[in-house]
Formats: C-alpha cells, structure tokens, sequence
C-alpha cells in the first residue's frame, strides 16, 4: 500500500488511539512541550519508530499545512465495502444512517463533514471514485483524526449505489436550494441516507431523479446557498435531534 504523512497533534494522536500501523513518528527537535509528550508515550507503548527532525523537514512534509511539530508516516487509507457499513448499524441494532456525498471535491470540506458525521453517529459516508475528493492527508488534517473513525465507502456509482440501499429498506433524502419541503418538518427517522451536492452544482440530475425526497434549508439573507459542509451539518444534526426526541 501506498505511504503517507499525517501532521498535527490531534489528527497523529487519533490514528495512535485507533491502532492504525504507523510505520514511525516524526517530532520537531528541541524541547518537547504538551500533547507531543502524549504522542511520543502513546508511540512507545506501541513500539512504534520515533525519530527527532528539523523544523525544515516537517515543513516540507506539511507543504504548507500546520504541522504543530509532528508528523505520522502511515499507510493509505483502506476504504471499506457498502455492506461493511450496513452491518456495522446492524452490529449495534440501529437503523442505519449513511451519507452520500455526490462530488465533493474540496478535501477540506470532505474532512469537515467527515468530523461532524462521526461525531453525529453516522455509521458511513459514501463518495464517488472519480471526479471527488478522497482521504488524503488534508482530508485527515481538517476532519481532526475522525477519519479514522469513521467507515468511507468509495463506489463506481452514486445512482446505483442509491438504487441498492433502496433495496435494503433505507429511505433517500437529497439536499438541494429548491427542495420540495424544509428539513425541519420531515420525519427523518428510521434508516436513511441524507445526499450532500458538490460545492458549486450541487445535487447531479440523475441522482435528485433517485432520491424518495428532496430538502431544503432557509436562506433568509443575501447569499442563496451554504456551504456543503456547513449544510451536512445542519441535516445531521437534524437526524440526530429527532432520534433523541424519539426516546424522551
């Protein structure tokens, strides 16, 4: 598999959590101050390389990215199958609760969606293979570690890939400016899958055609749309407020 660095504190600290192979671990030379010291512990617990460098030589991994003084030379990341996802939300008896990211192409929109996913208990996020951004070390920096955390499924098709989950009972909700209902007054419980557009054209034709529904968020200023990140956020959110209103 192919090589790469992950720099910053906290993205190298969740991939140590996470038992991921690390191949070694890079730090700034000189006096090592705070969650560095974490770092290194965590490192040598694991028997995991360290290795001291110049500021110079994590500069030019970074390539311009905050380093923070460390750096994790890692494997690429292996993405999991459509079905690895399904059977994790089986494996906790839930209903499954996916994201579908038709086109996103800024990598650190792709990061900050996969950190609010994680965090709202989404069970995985599927991208299309071609013309999106994938899990690169951007990706890794701005999603803060949660990629690691998260299962991503990369598949040839989005419409087919809508098609199949319809098949196993999940319900597909698309975001888009002119949607037909607001979010807000949707039932979204159950399983589903919320469809995120790329940042400039949005939902594509053939897949709005392939969801059961499509919703839209209020815009009440000047600027007609969200970013896609912000957007993913907020239906998220809007899911998981409405699963715990369910349980009260």
């Amino acid at each position: 598999m192919e090589e790469q660095y992950i720099v910053g504190r906290n993205p190298v600290l969740e991939i140590l959590k996470s038992g991921r192979e690390v191949e070694k671990i890079l730090v700034i030379r000189g006096e090592l101050k705070g969650s560095i010291n974490k770092i290194i512990g965590i490192a040598k617990d694991r028997n995991i390389r360290i290795q001291q460098v110049d500021k110079n030589k994590l500069d030019q991994i970074a390539q311009g990215s905050s380093h923070q003084g460390v750096a994790a030379l890692i494997t690429s990341y292996a993405y999991f199958s459509v079905d690895d996802i399904l059977k994790k939300a089986e494996k906790f008896e839930e209903s499954p609760f996916i994201i579908i990211l038709d086109g996103i192409e800024d990598p650190h929109n792709l990061g900050a969606i996969i950190r609010t996913a994680e965090c709202g208990g989404v069970h995985g996020i599927i991208i299309p293979k071609r013309r999106a951004a994938h899990v690169t070390p951007a990706v890794y920096k701005s999603s803060a570690g949660a990629v690691e955390h998260i299962m991503i499924s990369k598949v040839n098709n989005i419409s087919d890939t809508i098609e199949k989950l319809k098949e196993k009972g999940l319900w597909i909700y698309g975001a888009d400016i002119d949607g037909e209902e607001y979010y807000f007054n949707i039932d979204l419980k159950g399983p589903i899958a919320l469809v995120i557009g790329s940042e400039g054209k949005g939902i594509s034709r053939l897949v709005k055609e392939k969801c059961d529904f499509i919703l839209k968020i209020p815009m009440l200023g000047k600027v007609s749309s969200l970013n896609a990140s912000n957007a993913a956020s907020i239906l998220i959110y809007e899911v998981v407020k409405q699963g715990y209103e369910e349980k009260r």
